[in-house]
């Protein structure tokens, strides 16, 4: 969307029809990574291609591996199963996923590697998984706790177990999962406490490891093993994106309308699947909503909240302070920019103060995204009930639905740009 800002016009109706959403970001770019460290290649359909998957994608172009796209929802990778590394640095923009990823994996390759993103994911926390790498004896700095990161790597890790703070992010041990079937001998990867960050995503990388050839084992609750078979080269499908699903769920719900998605919710493994039936009771949600297991849908659900036969209060969100913004700050101050007293941050709770009569006025309202893809989303469901509500920085969800105001359109929904 090539506007600074863009105007949603509330329908006025039911929104009906079908939208597919695009192929999971998290299983995309666990696929990718995977068919890049196995030798041959791989087939990866269903696919989402947006910023961040296109971040992974030259990134491992720049190390050697070949990535080919023959349509909007394919990749074919074809690698030796080695990271060369590359003259550049790796910018990986703001994708999380891939910077966190890679630099585990690139921490059992042979050189030189510089992993770096743009000034939102310069502030993004990787120390705990830095310092599980320096653990095992590998050469790693991160001067800042945050990217840029810098490797210089042997191949080989020192030492055959680590023990990884996954408090602030998930992500951490599936870097380490991935990596670990790399390594030249059985390795474990345990807990430092009880705490994880969305636990349903070491699922998703559990399960597109072992498709790719992985065997992995968990002991305990807090421990896994990983036995050292490298990747095979395999054709791999990617299911939609539950997140972004969660958009459509909850425009249909507010609009009292029927969104067909192409798939049932049931189908779906990722963890922000879990949003469904807590979007399926509105107006009657919770009046306390757990967000620990579905993080990425968190921003959703507070903004239907604010429709809401109840104050909702959500807990367990402390990671979505160090997401691609401070979603908890985001979230409150959108809110408030639509009606002072709205929303209010108590630690890392956020309370919405739901009001069913917002339906049907007025209320100019400009939202910052801060640059956040879900921001900008979740804001513009206020939007098809409120008039006003302009979202600022609207391409910025080409970080994961790049069609996104055009799905909208699909239903009805018009816009004022500029």
């Amino acid at each position: 969307m090539k506007t600074d800002k863009l105007t949603i016009i509330p329908p006025g109706h039911p929104l009906t029809g079908r939208v597919s959403p695009p192929g999971s970001k998290s299983i995309t770019n666990r696929a990718l990574l995977l068919a890049g460290l196995a030798k041959g290649t791989s087939r990866l359909t269903g696919a989402l291609k947006s910023d961040d998957t296109r971040y992974m994608a030259e990134a491992l172009r720049a190390m050697g591996v070949t990535v080919e796209e023959p349509d909007a929802t394919t990749f074919v990778v074809t690698s030796s199963g080695e990271l060369t590394p590359s003259a550049a640095p790796l910018f990986l923009g703001n994708a999380g996923t891939a910077t966190r990823f890679l630099t585990a994996a690139l921490a059992l390759g042979r050189g030189h590697y510089v992993v770096d993103g743009d000034e939102h994911m310069r502030k993004r926390p990787i120390k705990p998984l830095v310092d599980a790498l320096r653990s095992l004896g590998v050469a790693i700095e991160a001067p800042t706790g945050c990217p840029p990161v810098t490797i210089n790597a042997t191949g080989a890790f020192a030492e055959n177990r680590v023990v990884i703070d996954a408090g602030l992010s998930s992500q951490y041990v599936s870097a380490l999962l991935m990596a670990a079937a790399c390594a030249d001998a059985p390795f474990e990867i345990a807990l430092a406490g009880a705490d994880i960050g969305a636990r349903g995503y070491i699922d998703l990388t559990l399960a597109a490891m072992r498709a790719f050839g992985a065997r992995v084992e968990q002991p305990t609750p807090a421990s896994w093993r990983i036995e050292p078979t490298g990747y095979t080269a395999t054709d791999f499908h990617i299911e939609p994106d539950a997140s972004a699903a969660t958009y459509l769920w909850a425009a249909e719900v507010l609009t009292g309308g029927t969104i067909d998605i192409g798939t049932p919710a049931a189908e779906f493994t990722q963890p922000d699947a879990k949003a469904h039936d807590v979007i399926a009771a509105f107006p009657s949600m919770p009046a306390v909503i757990d967000g620990s297991q579905m993080q990425d849908a968190i921003p959703t659900i507070a903004v239907l909240a604010a429709f809401n036969d109840k104050p909702v209060r959500f807990t367990g969100i402390a990671n979505l302070r160090v997401k691609e913004c401070d979603r908890i700050r985001a979230l409150s101050t959108g809110l408030n920019n639509i009606r002072p007293g709205l929303a209010e941050e108590e630690g890392d709770d956020l309370l919405v103060f739901a009001d069913p009569a917002l339906v049907g006025q007025d209320l100019p309202a400009a939202i910052d995204t801060f640059a956040d893809h879900r921001i900008a989303m979740s804001f513009a469901l206020a939007g098809l009930k409120i008039s006003g509500i302009t979202i600022l920085d609207p391409g910025c969800v080409a970080k994961t639905y790049p069609d996104y105001w055009d799905a909208l359109a699909s239903l009805g929904v018009q816009y004022k740009a500029g």
